[in-house]
């Protein structure tokens, strides 16, 4: 294989394998299929060509989601819980749930191997995908990366390593790939560990962002987006800082800092992972999705480490998207976004928390944004592939807001 931008890790922790350059795609998110040898599995695979949710969904979980409550938003599942580790993992995003889990698959001998993303070692931004084996190797892999990511072109060198029995903690558009492939791919047994995303961006752009939230970029340690309507940085001195997201650079940041893969990303809950891990219904803990047997099983090995309760859901998300809505029309017709006066950021950012959607109903919000963003995104810059990238249940997310299907734009 010849070599990307990937460098070999100490043979004592998890090991970056030399990859296949990628094969240029049109809408791809480098989830690594088109480095493997067999580069073509992209047209069967790719999320953003003709994806099929309901079978998909089927075959992963034996049902595909119902429609008529929550699993319409987030797809199926058989619990969704609010968790927290009771100790807190030192250097995980959140409490280290999603480390914890593949931690204990290692050292219970269910997995031969972990495949997930390192930081690289010139950029801690820079997601380095990895082989993991040892499970205290993977302390080296906790925390949030920002960019493209080939993390499957990693299936064929860990199946030639010999292993059999892995874990994959992966981003939507890599688990869905991962499951078209999945039965083709010859391994013993997958557990996927799923998180959300919506919009990512290449590392060099996820560069200029942090030079716009502080005149030290290179110190900032930490970044997440969180619940509460502010993101969090932490400084490698220890100091910490919250900003309101009206109070963000975004009007400052390039027309194309997120791709059109990711303002059409349908998928944001990671519907196809055995367990889902993230933050959107937490209320400030983690949010987990319970989807199968197989993630019934991840969520057991916590045992006591991790406290488990109902999550909660409280305000309306109706004004907030469609404020979400009239913005997006403009942005995906090509005319500048509508600019908060100044004066009112402060004030609006002080309410938001406050009065905005909380729990639940911050997340079923995020996941109706994501599908009006991929429906005026598509129409605008891709018609054609409406009939195929838009799913049903989509459609009836977005009928809510009265974006319902032109003629030729859904499949019969």
């Amino acid at each position: 294989m010849g070599r990307g931008d990937e460098a070999d890790a100490p043979a004592t922790g998890p090991m970056a394998p030399p990859l296949r350059e990628a094969q240029p795609r049109g809408l791809c998110t480098d989830c690594g299929v088109s480095r493997m040898a067999d580069a073509a599995a992209c047209g069967r695979a790719c999320q953003f060509i003709r994806p099929d949710y309901a079978t998909a969904e089927a075959r992963v979980h034996g049902r595909a989601r119902e429609t008529d409550g929550d699993e319409l938003f987030f797809g199926p599942f058989r619990q969704m819980l609010k968790a927290r580790l009771t100790t807190p993992l030192a250097g995980a995003q959140w409490t280290g749930i999603t480390t914890r889990i593949a931690q204990r698959l290692l050292e219970t001998g269910a997995v031969d191997a972990v495949l997930t993303m390192a930081p690289d070692p010139a950029d801690r931004w820079k997601p380095l995908p990895v082989i993991v084996t040892r499970p205290e190797d993977m302390a080296s892999v906790r925390g949030m990366r920002m960019g493209h990511a080939p993390l499957l072109a990693l299936l064929e060198p860990a199946r030639d390593a010999g292993h059999r029995r892995l874990a994959i903690i992966g981003i939507p558009c890599q688990v869905h790939a991962l499951r078209a492939l999945e039965a083709e791919l010859g391994f013993e047994r997958l557990y996927v560990i799923g998180t959300p995303c919506s919009d990512n961006t290449t590392t060099e752009k996820f560069h200029q962002f942090l030079a716009l939230l502080s005149d030290r970029p290179e110190t900032i340690s930490y970044l997440e987006f969180r619940a509460d309507y502010r993101v969090e940085l932490r400084f490698d001195d220890g100091t910490h800082r919250l900003v309101p997201f009206l109070m963000l650079p975004i009007s400052k940041l390039p027309g194309d800092f997120f791709p059109l893969t990711c303002r059409t990303c349908v998928d944001y809950t990671n519907a196809l992972a055995d367990i889902t891990v993230g933050y959107m219904g937490g209320e400030g803990e983690q949010w987990l999705l319970v989807r199968n047997d197989r993630g019934a099983e991840l969520l057991a090995l916590l045992g006591d480490e991790v406290a488990l309760s109902a999550p909660g859901s409280r305000g309306s998300r109706a004004g907030a998207v469609k404020g979400f809505l009239s913005n997006t029309r403009l942005a995906a017709g090509g005319l500048p976004l509508r600019q908060m006066p100044d004066w009112a950021r402060p004030i609006v950012g002080w309410l938001m928390p406050r009065i905005g959607p909380k729990g639940l109903e911050f997340a079923r919000a995020r996941v109706e944004m994501k599908a009006i963003e991929t429906v005026l995104h598509l129409r605008s810059s891709h018609p054609a592939r409406m009939k195929w990238m838009v799913p049903p249940h989509v459609w009836k997310l977005a009928e809510r807001y009265g974006l319902v299907p032109e003629p030729g734009e859904r499949r019969d």
